[in-house]
């Protein structure tokens, strides 16, 4: 009796490790990827997988990138020889996309990406791409390729509008960046590397990005502008100025920069907003300069320190700091220590928010400002005024004599003007491939007069020159009193 007791106690224990041991393998297994014991009884959920959809098709990016990539084209841009320099310095927000590859006794070559938005040939790319490009060659999807006319650009926002001369193209239609989702998904297209037609995905992970990528300089005109959408769909090396696609196939930004200590990419990128680059391109088809509307306040972010300083009971919204005088802000009734929270009906958090609404409009727009004042909402009816303090439109600047001189120039201020003994002049920021550059002049020199006409503007420069033919006589000085003269022909 107790030998049978014993032994149906060994066979008891036996059975129990056995039970145990082989539930052990199906966890190993399990873990290891054999999924040949999983339970196909128990449902699987799929992310973004739509009710009465398979596995197969939950995210499908095919019909998005096929209505894209035809779309989207590559921009080589010729440099002149004599500026090659300039284009070697390092900088991974600026030179990234640039791809500017050094070539012996050769003109320095560009890549970039840009984008066709309607069927006669216009299309959208960054400024950086094309600045102070002396050719630009558009390569469409089919091979095909074109030289490009710049119709306009603006440093403020790294835009700029080309024109190729040909019809019947595909072109991508505006998507609304307004409605953009953090956590959707979207599409990179464009040229990495020279590598045509490339398409990358990602999500959207962040909205109203400022990263100081763009050119702030306040002697050239160029407040910038900067709200991207951030992603983390790969771009690299040539994708600048290619497109940002929604899932439907509709644009909803252009590519523009990353956040990378290599200078390739690392896991950001940063797309300008459609809707910003409407409205720029429109401005350019229209005006050939952007119109750009201002409220004249200056303002800051809302953050915790400065709510508790000031005694703000929500932290929401955009504190003013000052106002300008004579502007849309001060006339409207703004005051200082206010804070905005709406441009019009659309919500505003950050500064990038408040910049990028503001952009939408034009001098003369009327625009409803909602903001706090102490514990009352207000609604400000403002006029909105250019830089100017008038709601006038912006005109382009006679654009041929700037090429043809082949410079940028800023004005001098008062003690500069006294440094130098003279009572007027305009300085040569910048030289490219041109006349005055042939000439013999260097960066910095001052221009005191063309044709003994004193020069104070660019104005001064182009009506000088209007409808100038034969010789023309410039005067000036350089940072270090030297007094200098220089001829050439138009």
């Amino acid at each position: 009796m107790k030998k049978a007791v014993g032994a149906f106690l060994i066979a008891g224990i036996g059975g129990i490790t056995a039970l145990g041991f082989n539930h052990l393998l199906q966890n190993q297994n399990l873990l290891s990827g054999d999924k040949s014991q999983i339970n196909y009884q128990t449902p699987v959920k799929y992310v973004n997988m739509r009710a009465g959809s398979s596995p197969e098709n939950a995210i499908d990016f095919t019909v998005a990138a096929e209505m894209s990539v035809h779309s989207v084209v590559n921009v080589k841009t010729t440099y002149s020889v004599q500026n090659k320099n300039q284009y070697y310095s390092y900088d991974p927000f600026r030179d990234f996309f640039g791809q500017h590859a050094p070539q012996q006794r050769e003109a320095p070559i560009g890549s970039g990406s840009g984008v066709i938005i309607s069927q006669d040939g216009y299309i959208v790319t960054n400024n950086h791409v094309i600045e102070d490009a002396e050719k630009i060659e558009v390569t469409l999807n089919d091979k095909r390729t074109y030289t490009a006319e710049v119709i306009g650009k603006d440093a403020s926002t790294d835009l700029a509008l080309l024109k190729i001369k040909e019809n019947n193209l595909p072109f991508m239609a505006y998507g609304n960046s307004d409605n953009v989702k953090v956590g959707e998904w979207a599409l990179a297209v464009g040229n990495p590397f020279n590598l045509t037609s490339t398409v990358t995905a990602g999500i959207i992970s962040a909205k109203a990005r400022n990263i100081n990528s763009f050119e702030n300089d306040q002697k050239k005109g160029i407040n910038s502008i900067e709200s991207f959408l951030q992603t983390d769909a790969a771009v690299n090396p040539g994708n600048s100025g290619g497109a940002l696609v929604n899932t439907k196939g509709e644009l909803i930004g252009i590519n523009s920069a990353i956040a990378s200590n290599t200078g390739s990419y690392t896991g950001y990128s940063f797309a300008i907003p459609v809707n910003i680059a409407r409205k720029v391109v429109a401005d350019l088809l229209e005006f050939g300069e952007v119109q750009r509307a201002y409220i004249g306040v200056s303002i800051r972010d809302l953050d915790s320190k400065l709510a508790k300083e000031k005694n703000i009971s929500e932290i929401k919204g955009i504190y003013v700091n000052g106002l300008t005088a004579g502007g849309s802000g001060a006339e409207g009734g703004i005051e200082e220590g206010d804070v905005i929270t709406k441009i019009g009906d659309a919500a505003v958090n950050n500064v990038p928010e408040l910049q990028e609404q503001v952009s939408r409009y034009r001098p003369g727009d009327k625009v409803n400002i909602t903001l706090k004042r102490g514990n009352q909402e207000k609604i400000m009816g403002l006029v909105l005024k250019n830089k100017s303090g008038t709601v006038d439109v912006v005109e382009k600047p006679k654009a041929e004599v700037v090429s043809a001189l082949g410079a940028m120039f800023e004005p001098l201020n008062t003690s500069e003007l006294k440094k130098l003994s003279i009572e007027n002049g305009l300085r040569i920021s910048r030289l490219n491939a041109g006349k005055l550059l042939s000439a013999g002049i260097k960066e910095g020199f001052v221009i005191t007069s063309v044709d003994k006409k004193k020069i104070n503007t660019l104005e001064d420069i182009q009506t000088a020159l209007a409808n100038k033919k034969g010789g023309v006589l410039i005067e000036g000085i350089y940072p270090n009193g030297m007094r200098a003269y220089y001829g050439f022909g138009l």
